[in-house]
């Protein structure tokens, strides 16, 4: 029992904190929210400090729910540093409007113990949990600005449409299990692969389960078609939230899927790879396609947000060790990117500090803000997979990957959409570097998120190659706890 504990020491130590930073909200109400933040931002590197499976050990507790490899390591360091950068975000925006509550980074603690339990879920019921802690705290997250009502309608739907998910979910998880008997990964895969080597294959039960599961989870990763509440959700909520919502949540639902794929559903891979291709190939199409006329850039950037993950279900219809580690390469670099690029959303705001999200008002940002134009460019070339910039070794991972697997024509077709969508990124680079320039955005001075910033630059930068070769042995270690 003791052992098993120890194995979700980091989701006791946020569930911990989250609690006694409660109770000081309680005493000492909103004037606090600065220090429960800072406390908030603590807690999170002391759960990366003791997450187990560093060692590239495999761990089960509490008979076979929760699993502590190399692949849940991973995940768990960069879900919690993207859920760090975004309580850092938060600090500094919501701040300038006096309307910062300290109940925000107790939800982002809750929401990150869900997510933690999700890549570390090696059963349907785990998964289930994990998963609804994240969505419950993440709907309060959406509507956290009260007096917005562009806030609230974006909680009202993410809510509606979550639950929507949620239930298609269970549908699924009761077909698998009914049709398998347990709700074991382990168990799952033994039936299906049992069934496989049968005289009539699999049941159409179990068929029906593996579509409404990865209807579920697709939900969560906003891959086509289930995307449709990605662009509302992304532009009413305030953009720190976005700026989660696009980052930790993503990367842990990417990291579910792919476990439930490669563990559960391996003996099943013909199966669900249709289904993933054709996500994948959606998600990059569409994703290129409805950003190009969008003038708000968070909307843009939902948009940028359902296209990338269409780039990493590529490495993940692979199913290999090379397109799972393709896919943890990915979502960590993703992540830094569209971290990056929401620091520069946060600093757009008129001269009366309120907040401007129109494309129109980059116009020669270049001339007012130089250095902010710079990274803005760097981050946008970066995720349009320019090289030598950071975002060209995702792409070209994950196209590896499928090349490796014999989808030849995937890769190629992924190549093709990715040229669609550097239009809208270039877009945004001529609006700063070429048209007339707009009224300047007012000063900021908030030197934490200054300095994620210029981290975030120098990540993406000709200087991020130096850790191509370490972040790609790093995660293919990681994905080796997988087969």
């Amino acid at each position: 029992m003791l052992a098993s504990v120890l194995l979700t020491l980091p989701e006791l130590i946020l569930s911990t904190a989250a609690l006694l930073l409660m109770l000081v909200v309680a005493w000492f109400e909103d004037r606090s929210a600065r220090l429960v933040t800072w406390l908030a931002i603590l807690s999170l590197g002391a759960a990366a400090v003791f997450v187990a499976g560093y060692d590239g050990s495999v761990r089960m507790g509490f008979g076979g729910l929760v699993v502590a490899d190399g692949f849940a390591a991973f995940s768990k360091a960069v879900i919690y540093a993207g859920a760090a950068a975004a309580l850092v975000a938060a600090s500094g925006w919501f701040g300038r409007d006096g309307d910062y509550r300290a109940e925000y980074p107790l939800l982002i603690l809750l929401s990150s113990v869900g997510m933690g339990m999700m890549v570390s879920a090696s059963d349907l019921l785990t998964l289930y949990v994990g998963l609804e802690l994240q969505s419950l705290a993440a709907y309060v997250l959406a509507s956290f600005q009260r007096t917005d009502t562009r806030s609230a309608e974006a909680g009202l739907k993410y809510f509606v449409l979550g639950a929507l998910a949620s239930g298609i979910l269970l549908y699924g998880i009761s077909l698998l299990y009914g049709f398998t008997g347990s709700t074991s990964f382990h168990d799952i895969a033994t039936a299906i692969g049992g069934q496989k080597h049968g005289a009539d294959g699999l049941s159409h039960g179990i068929l029906f389960g593996i579509v409404f599961v990865l209807a579920g989870i697709a939900f969560k990763v906003s891959a086509v078609p289930f995307h449709m509440w990605t662009p509302d959700v992304y532009e009413g909520a305030p953009s720190p939230v976005t700026a989660f919502f696009a980052s930790a949540p993503k990367v842990a639902a990417m990291a579910l899927l792919t476990r439930l794929a490669v563990q559960a559903l391996g003996a099943a891979t013909f199966e669900w790879r249709q289904i993933v291709i054709f996500m994948a190939l959606a998600s990059t199409i569409l994703g290129g396609v409805a950003a190009i006329g969008q003038p708000n850039v968070k909307r843009l950037l939902a948009y940028s947000s359902i296209n990338n993950v269409g780039f990493a279900l590529i490495g993940l219809a692979a199913g290999t060790e090379a397109g799972v580690a393709s896919v943890l390469f990915y979502m960590a670099v993703y992540m830094v990117m569209t971290i990056g690029s929401f620091f520069v959303v946060l600093r757009m705001r008129d001269a009366d500090g309120r907040p401007v999200e129109s494309i129109a008002s980059l116009s020669g940002l270049s001339k007012t803000r130089p250095w902010l134009a710079l990274a803005m460019a760097m981050f946008m070339f970066s995720l349009a997979g320019v090289p030598p910039l950071m975002g060209f070794w995702p792409k070209f991972f994950v196209f590896q990957a499928a090349v490796g697997a014999n989808l030849t024509w995937l890769a190629a077709i992924g190549i093709a959409t990715s040229v669609i969508s550097a239009f809208y990124y270039l877009k945004i680079v001529k609006t700063m570097y070429f048209d007339e320039a707009a009224p300047a955005y007012a000063p900021t001075r908030d030197i934490a998120q200054t300095v994620l910033l210029v981290a975030a630059a120098l990540f993406v930068s000709p200087l991020g190659y130096l850790l191509v070769g370490p972040l790609a042995r790093v995660t293919a270690n990681a994905a080796s706890a997988l087969f």
